[in-house]
């Protein structure tokens, strides 16, 4: 079983970012990056106005047994014990492994598939109304007799025709009441948030369109309806419709989180609608209106980049899947603009500047997706994608992989399609709220105020605004001052301020290392526009590094990057699974000014964090479990966050 662990220095100088308050410092320059390693924090200052936030860590897409995918690959675990494990009690996972959360979350969403919404535990629990229906019926006689095999091909079957083969409200209504009860049950505001949500699954032709809707309210607002599935229809702007409705109808506020854009084989950010229109001021404004959230990061591959898009960011190419969609549907190049989340992010800009409004205008989440009730995404404790890959279901959890078609580059093997050795154990969503309360957490949802993570718990905090100096970035009202003076990510700057005079936008950013994980590596920038000529840019920037093996590290300008000199280096040892917090910082800061800034172009930035290396969660298996690991699979990762962006809008032309 997983115990707590010990606090460190870290978690003093995390609540010193928390607070406000920034630490002792030494840097000088206005372009400039600090580290410290084993420095005491100064005394943090409470603030006492409405900026004053906290980062809340949680999972904004768990799926439970309730999800018929997830029962019918063996999880036994209902929405109760989910949330359990997430509160940090011990529970028996559907494989039999007794497991505990390293650290609690603060809030989850248990975001169960409302396609048959809780057809296994129905058919567990032999349910009248389930007997009643002919299908149903059918689907029982399998599911009970332990031919799952059959009752996958019944359910699978219905769900490729995209026609609910047992249109029951009554079906329906009893099991989303009874999710309704549970979260109730454990949302503790202040302490614990369960936030109430659910996952639409459009995948047509196989490729992936998921969103995951969320509330803001409490059960006797969301009680007043059932769930908008890909029964209902597969067209993200019909979602968009019944969440309007919802509003109007209840007075109540709902968004919607899509994700997987890697699996959608050019769909997720297409340049038309899903009717196959043209995208127009209206989409935009809806699809940024209603969507604004997207998952970067997840069990099935992370999101951010992709090396044949940033061929200039060595770090682009991390746990990248480009080997088709469900259906195994062959990738070409030209799909890898309209999925990956930088690219999106950059399109952007073009489609503001010709229809007048961003339909790709999305903060940046992490969520694990786990079909296992467990929101375990820690190297060390990683319980896989579904309950056939937990830890005690050996030797599928190695050897069960689906087998995806030829990846987009050469020499490389087939890539599984979403289990397997090469799921990843991510992710984590930080959101900066002014308090642990679905009221406030949806609140900073809704302007961007979050970020994603691969999975660890480090802190990040930017602004960025016109006006700030060295002092602010050593103040020990940190916060207080980004707030009045700048905006947090997930914001907007505005050329044309009088005050700003059109000088080139100043990014602050603190970082935090996770208390119980590794030391940080480096800061970066990225910076995205649409130049002159109307095409999309971007660059990668270094503005903080850690010292490496190397001793200290300078920021040079290497082939036309602004880099660390160096790589951080590794003390990972494969063969124990182990490594070392030597190398690397506990925190890095940095203020940076846009030098090639000009404000008549549309920009946005945001900030990507990365760790020192660590074991993969496979190497952690492979000792454990005497196992030699395929080549192809990495000994080491590094984790890393992304922040939502903060967009730059030049001043209107007269």
């Amino acid at each position: 079983m997983y115990e707590a662990k010990p606090l460190t220095v870290a978690v003093l100088l995390a609540g010193a970012i928390l607070s406000g308050c920034s630490g002792p410092e030494s840097s000088t320059a206005l372009v400039s990056g600090t580290a410290e390693k084993h420095s005491a924090p100064a005394v943090a200052t409470a603030e006492t106005s409405e900026t004053a936030k906290y980062v809340y860590w949680g999972d904004s897409h768990l799926h439970s047994s309730y999800s018929t995918d997830a029962g019918l690959f063996g999880n036994t675990l209902d929405p109760d014990q989910a949330y359990r494990f997430a509160k940090g009690e011990a529970v028996t996972s559907s494989a039999g492994v007794e497991a505990r959360i390293i650290r609690p979350l603060d809030w989850l969403v248990v975001a169960d598939h409302a396609e048959n919404l809780g057809l296994a535990p129905m058919a567990r629990e032999s349910n009248p109304a389930l007997l009643a229906h002919p299908w149903g019926k059918r689907f029982y006689d399998a599911f009970s007799s332990g031919d799952f095999v059959r009752a996958f091909a019944l359910w699978g079957g219905a769900q490729a025709k995209g026609v609910d083969p047992m249109p029951d409200p009554a079906l329906m209504r009893t099991v989303w009441d009874r999710m309704l009860g549970f979260a109730q049950q454990h949302n503790q505001p202040g302490e614990f948030t369960a936030l109430l949500g659910y996952e639409w699954t459009s995948s047509p032709g196989a490729s992936n369109l998921h969103r995951v809707v969320v509330f803001a309210d409490n059960e006797d607002r969301v009680g007043q309806i059932l769930p908008f599935s890909a029964f209902d229809s597969q067209d993200p702007e019909k979602l968009w419709d019944w969440m309007a409705s919802y509003e109007q109808t209840t007075g109540g506020r709902v968004l919607a989180i899509a994700h997987n854009g890697n699996l959608s084989n050019g769909l997720m950010f297409d340049d038309v609608t899903f009717s196959g229109g043209d995208l127009s001021a209206d989409y935009a404004r809806r699809r940024s209106r209603w969507e604004p959230l997207y998952e970067v990061t997840q069990i099935k591959g992370d999101g951010e980049a992709h090396p044949l898009l940033s061929p200039d960011d060595e770090f682009a190419d991390y746990e990248t899947w480009d080997s088709g969609n469900f259906g195994h549907a062959p990738k070409t190049g030209d799909m890898l603009p309209r999925e990956y989340a930088r690219e999106a992010l950059k399109r952007g800009l073009a489609y503001e500047k010709k229809l007048g409004a961003n339909p790709f205008k999305f903060g940046l989440v992490g969520a694990s997706d786990a079909h296992t009730s467990l929101a375990t995404t820690r190297e060390e404790n990683f319980f896989g994608k579904a309950t056939v890959m937990e830890p005690g279901n050996f030797p599928y959890r190695w050897e069960g992989k689906l087998t995806g078609t030829a990846p987009l580059r050469p020499g490389e093997e087939d890539s599984p399609d979403e289990s397997g050795l090469d799921s990843l154990a991510a992710g984590l969503q930080g959101v900066w709220a002014t308090a642990n309360t679905r009221e406030a957490l949806f609140d900073a949802m809704m302007r961007k105020e979050t970020y994603a993570t691969t999975g660890t718990r480090l802190t990040v905090r930017i602004f960025v605004g016109f006006d700030f100096v060295e002092a602010d970035l050593r103040a020990s009202d940190f916060a207080r001052r980004g707030y009045a003076r700048g905006v947090p990510m997930g914001g907007e700057i505005n050329g044309g301020d009088p005050a700003a005079a059109e000088r080139a936008p100043r990014l602050m950013v603190q970082a935090v290392k996770d208390p119980d994980g590794a030391n940080l590596d480096r800061i970066q920038v990225v910076k995205g526009w649409v130049d002159t000529d109307g095409k999309t840019r971007e660059q990668v920037i270094d503005v903080a590094c850690a010292d490496g093996e190397g001793g200290v590290r300078a920021i040079k300008t290497i082939g036309g990057q602004v880099r660390c000199e160096a790589p951080v280096g590794s003390t990972v040892n494969g063969d124990t699974a182990t490594y070392s917090n030597s190398i690397g910082a506990t925190r890095l800061q940095a203020l940076w000014q846009d030098p090639d800034f000009d404000p008549s172009l549309r920009a946005f930035y945001y900030v990507r964090v990365l760790e020192i290396p660590t074991p993969r969660w496979s190497t952690y298996d492979a000792v454990r479990e005497k196992r030699k690991l395929p080549a192809a699979i990495a000994v080491e990762q590094q984790d890393r966050a992304y922040t939502s962006p903060i967009w730059y809008n030049p001043a209107p032309r007269d």
